[in-house]
């Protein structure tokens, strides 16, 4: 627990600039251990009551567990280690034969059915499934990680390089947007970079993964009207050892800690509400 105080005290103090509400996700592989990480920062409105939902496998489907609201995952792991999350990005055209489908959770649809990025990505394919304002972040155990864009009409796959992927509000293979215009990209890879330049010796602990997305969280604020948003929760996901934390609203008495498989081996499907 002293280790996750840690986190939300550097995230609290170190964080001074806030933009418009806007998500930041990495999937990282600690090249000394192997060990993946995958990490998020869900910006948006206060007003909304997320969840965690807790599902166990069945005959058909796999264990998950997902993160959001309104009967929607936000993101989510399942039992075979498969994590997904997504961002907004720029509305752009839909791909010939493609539709986007606002009323299916697709985030629970393929925790359930999928155990790999490649299974992950063929059935947004079979089912012609495209998003026009958001591109879909995907990886497993193995190594692999995607992120899926819809971009002026095609669908593109930006795969892992070397040994981390990162994502916030823009499409990577849209090559007319800037990266260096996101300044939570830029900085995620910076503290990406410093990890790696670690000394062989230094152990890369959790806390130091969470530093790292700790630089890009959005402090709470106000609009004209009053509407408050910004970081509603971060959430961690130790793919090596299946654990899985979430942080509210930068608040460290307000932490979900679970062990993701023994979570789903304890038999019934349930909702821990984050509120």
């Amino acid at each position: 627990m002293r280790k996750l105080k840690t986190i939300i005290l550097f995230l609290v103090f170190t964080v001074f600039t806030v933009e418009t509400f806007a998500c930041s996700i990495f999937y990282y592989i600690d090249s000394k251990t192997g060990k993946i990480y995958f990490v998020n920062n869900e910006d948006y409105w206060y007003d909304v009551k997320p969840y965690i939902q807790i599902i166990p496998g069945s005959k058909n489907e796999f264990g998950r567990i997902w993160y959001g609201w309104n009967n929607f995952g936000q993101g989510g792991v399942n039992e075979k280690g498969l994590v997904i999350d997504g961002a907004v990005t720029p509305e752009q055209k839909l791909p010939k034969g493609y539709s986007d489908p606002k009323k299916v959770n697709i985030t629970d649809k393929i925790l359930s059915e999928c155990e790999s990025v490649q299974q992950a990505i063929d059935l947004l394919e079979t089912k012609k499934i495209a998003l026009k304002n958001a591109h879909i972040f995907i990886g497993d155990r193995n190594g692999r990680a995607v992120l899926v864009e819809w971009v002026k009409g095609n669908k593109n796959i930006v795969e892992i390089k070397n040994n981390r992927l990162v994502a916030t509000n823009f499409n990577i293979s849209d090559t007319s947007q800037n990266v260096m215009t996101c300044w939570r990209y830029s900085i995620i890879q910076k503290g990406l970079d410093e990890l790696d330049a670690r000394d062989s010796k230094d152990t890369i602990y959790l806390k130091d993964v969470g530093n790292v997305i700790g630089k890009a969280v959005q402090i709470p604020s106000a609009d004209s009207s009053g509407k408050v948003g910004g970081t509603l929760y971060t959430t961690f996901i130790d793919l090596t050892e299946m654990k899985f934390i979430l942080v509210y609203k930068l608040d460290n008495s307000k932490i979900q800690k679970l062990d993701i498989i023994t979570e789903l081996h304890k038999g019934n499907k349930r909702k821990i509400k984050l509120e």
